[in-house]
């Protein structure tokens, strides 16, 4: 796990970013992706800049995804849980998510992810691939708790040198809802207070 912000956890009451990558591989495209995704995102959701990043490389704990009293899995499984916002993010495999990503989210009960808000993202070499995101990731997300507020994103590998234009495409429709879900997150803390 890497906290691009180097602090460890976020303090009670401050927002944190997760960005959760479903390659088998290590340091892939899927990461590089996920990392603008959640930026851009965070953006439109009114994050403000400072806010810790955490991307969780489920490829380097592979081995321990089946290990249900692995730490450092369950670690993992509390940062994304305690996130305000979170990008989940797979390459299309066989037309859906990776098994990788599959293990992991099976690390959550039905509420797990009650209160993040969640973009799922997939990418893929083929068009006819574009649903998956939806059909697939989406429906597990909100099993287990997520509020997707907005379309999952797919995004070809043939638009990867346009990806900013596509985020803002993506975005246009997909600011609003973002800033939405998290402020009314924020606004839920607050009130518990």
């Amino acid at each position: 796990m890497t906290d691009l912000a180097g602090t460890e956890a976020a303090p009670s009451g401050h927002h944190r970013i997760t960005v959760v990558v479903g390659n088998p591989k290590a340091a892939s495209r899927t990461r590089t992706v996920a990392e603008a995704v959640a930026q851009r995102a965070a953006e439109a959701a009114g994050l403000p800049t400072y806010t810790p990043t955490t991307i969780i490389e489920l490829a380097e704990v592979a081995g321990s995804l089946f290990d249900w009293s692995s730490a450092e899995v369950k670690a993992l499984a509390g940062t994304l849980s305690s996130s305000t916002l979170a990008v989940v993010a797979s390459p299309t495999f066989k037309a859906t998510y990776t098994g990788l990503l599959k293990a992991f989210l099976d690390w959550f009960p039905q509420t797990g992810l009650s209160g993040v808000t969640v973009v799922p993202l997939m990418l893929g070499g083929a068009p006819e691939h574009a649903l998956a995101v939806e059909v697939h990731l989406r429906p597990l997300l909100v099993e287990i708790g997520a509020t997707v507020p907005t379309r999952g994103l797919f995004i070809l590998d043939n638009e990867l040198e346009q990806l900013d234009a596509r985020l803002d495409t993506w975005l246009e429709q997909a600011a609003p809802a973002l800033a939405a879900s998290v402020g009314a997150v924020a606004a839920r803390q607050q009130a518990s207070r």
